[in-house]
């Protein structure tokens, strides 16, 4: 009888967990946003929202909490219960913070689990027409003779446009200057109205300022040209071996039920994989990046180590 106590006492131990699984979920679900309105987090939060609310049954609602990086937000999702109903919508500015913010209340592989990834897409390097540059061997020229004194917009320390711009003043062997803007709308305004010179953004968010001719392109930051811009070149045609992007992900406090992760992740490959995800995507200049839990988990962990290189090499700091 003992043995068979002592057999059956794992199983026992795992019953409140699938119980909890197979009523999930029981209430609305959040995703947390750590960024602020109308950037490509923002958005990507939004899109996924009706399809998952429909899927799963509850109301999927979206909570922007920024500050502070990223922190502010990703911190309420560590601290929260691993139970499927809080969910964390992430990018490369949380691999980069492994790095840069050591400080930080929380590690990402240990607070938190991966459930999906999202999407990945490329950012252009867009100048104000006063600046009077009009390919990327020109801005170089330029930062040349006035080094550390070319101003530059980023959504804040520590983003994927702040990484890119340092990224690539690193590897052109130029210096510039960096004015962060509490998100990318701040910058992209301050860009538009001549404060701020130029700045790398989103292709589909600056796409229509450049072909309105309130901004210049200069380049895109893929390894070939994008479509959405198809006349502009890579930057890497100037600078070989430069690419810079953002990716998303869907994160969950640690600990939660594997079947609920499974379940998310598989709920978020439907939407990708639809011909509506894939049209809203396309549009929007990114690219589905589907993955299984394990392969997401291996790319984070990855990324991690890339962005720490960059950073190092780049000599990044949160100014």
């Amino acid at each position: 009888m003992r043995r068979r106590m002592l057999l059956a006492a794992p199983c026992l131990l795992a019953l409140p967990r699938m119980g909890a699984a197979q009523a999930w979920p029981s209430r609305p679900v959040r995703i947390v946003v750590p960024f602020g309105l109308g950037g490509s987090a923002d958005i990507a939060a939004r899109f996924l929202a009706e399809p998952l609310s429909a899927a799963l049954g509850q109301p999927v609602v979206v909570e922007n909490r920024p500050g502070a990086g990223a922190v502010i937000g990703t911190d309420v999702v560590a601290k929260s219960a691993p139970d499927g109903h809080t969910l964390l919508l992430m990018s490369n500015t949380h691999t980069a913070n492994e790095t840069l913010l050591p400080n930080r209340p929380y590690a990402l592989m240990r607070d938190l689990a991966p459930v999906a990834a999202i999407n990945i897409a490329y950012h252009v390097l867009a100048v104000h027409g006063a600046l009077a540059v009009r390919t990327v061997p020109e801005l170089i020229a330029r930062a040349k003779v006035m080094p550390g004194k070319l101003d530059y917009a980023s959504s804040g320390p520590g983003t994927p446009y702040h990484i890119a711009s340092e990224v690539f003043a690193a590897m052109a062997g130029i210096r510039l200057n960096h004015i962060p803007f509490r998100g990318s709308n701040e910058a992209r305004t301050a860009l538009l109205a001549g404060q701020v010179p130029l700045m790398f953004d989103a292709i589909p968010t600056m796409r229509e300022q450049i072909v309105n001719g309130r901004v210049t392109g200069l380049g895109t930051t893929g390894p070939a040209r994008s479509p959405l811009l198809a006349d502009l070149p890579a930057v890497a045609e100037t600078v070989p071996g430069f690419e810079a992007s953002i990716w998303l992900g869907l994160m969950a406090p640690a600990g939660l039920p594997p079947p609920i992760a499974a379940r998310l992740n598989q709920e978020v490959g439907k939407v990708l994989a639809s011909p509506a995800g894939r049209d809203v995507m396309a549009k929007g200049g990114a690219e589905p990046m589907p993955m299984t839990i394990a392969d997401f988990d291996a790319f984070l962990r990855r990324d991690i180590e890339r962005q720490r290189e960059w950073i190092r090499m780049a000599k990044i700091g949160m100014d």
